[in-house]
């Protein structure tokens, strides 16, 4: 494939970025990728699974020579990460990020931009509740959705460049707004989270004639609380950065858990049965 950045430098390198970076390296789509992190362990591990060439905790040292920024970290330390590697970026260097939050990402980092640099903001929505650079896999994006969110500081031949950089690693990959993506992400993908680490907060250290509750769930609680391994970091950043999407899908799903409430104090069982028909509907239309 043709080479697409001669430097790619991912902060944060994780699950996500870590695992592009593999796809990248296989496939020749990057001359070099340099990793920024805030823990030398993390670093060492990218360094020793060979998915990244360098690995610095110095803003200025992973900013030299990257034609592409990939920011990876927490939503909401983006600004600060980006603006202390402007002043040694090139010229024309593509920024992008893989935050499940789009407006809030533009409005922060636009303005920090130098006049010919252009941002692409980018979400895959793939990922495992396991964090860090061990957890990364080349395998992770395929048949996953990757969504491209271009806004004014976005160039066509950027765009272009970024969706080839995804789909490269077997990913479907759409266009939409930035806003448009926050009202839907925070349906699909916000409001899961907040529910199974509801569900799972409630139930911790609850106890029932002297036994622990939870110890009694088996497969169903597992599965539905399986996000809330998920870093209580990210997860906050996202909650404070996409509060009025968010706030909308959480009055969503108040409103049908005040009707299996209510279903079941007045013990209508019509009722049951439609909200539990509803709710499997939606499961089997699931892939």
């Amino acid at each position: 494939m043709t080479t697409l950045f001669r430097q790619m430098t991912i902060c944060g390198v994780g699950l996500i970025g870590g695992s592009l970076a593999i796809t990248a390296r296989r496939h020749g789509l990057v001359e070099r990728v340099v990793g920024l992190g805030r823990t030398q362990a993390n670093l060492d591990v990218a360094l020793a699974r060979g998915f990244v060439d360098m690995a610095t905790r110095d803003p200025a040292a992973a900013a030299r020579g990257a034609d592409l920024v990939m920011l990876a970290t927490p939503v909401m330390t983006f600004p600060e990460t980006l603006a202390a590697m402007v002043p040694y970026l090139p010229d024309d260097a593509v920024i992008t990020d893989v935050g499940s939050v789009k407006q809030w990402v533009v409005e922060a980092l636009e303005p920090l931009l130098g006049p010919r640099m252009t941002l692409v903001g980018v979400h895959p929505v793939a990922g495992k509740e396991t964090t860090g650079a061990a957890a990364a896999e080349e395998g992770l994006y395929h048949n996953r959705r990757v969504i491209v969110t271009p806004s004014a500081r976005s160039t066509p031949a950027a765009v272009a460049k970024i969706e080839a950089l995804w789909r490269a690693t077997g990913a479907n990959v759409e266009q939409m707004s930035p806003a448009v993506h926050d009202a839907i992400l925070a349906r699909a993908s916000h409001l899961p989270q907040l529910v199974a680490s509801a569900l799972a907060a409630a139930l911790e250290g609850e106890r029932v004639d002297g036994r622990l509750a939870a110890e009694f769930g088996a497969g169903g609680l597992r599965d539905t609380t399986r996000i809330a391994a998920s870093s209580p970091e990210m997860w906050r950043d996202i909650c404070l950065t996409n509060r009025a999407a968010i706030g909308e899908a959480l009055r969503l799903f108040r409103a049908a858990f005040d009707d299996f409430e209510n279903a079941v104090a007045l013990g209508d069982a019509d009722q049951l049965i439609a909200l539990f028909e509803r709710g499997r509907a939606l499961r089997q239309r699931l892939k």
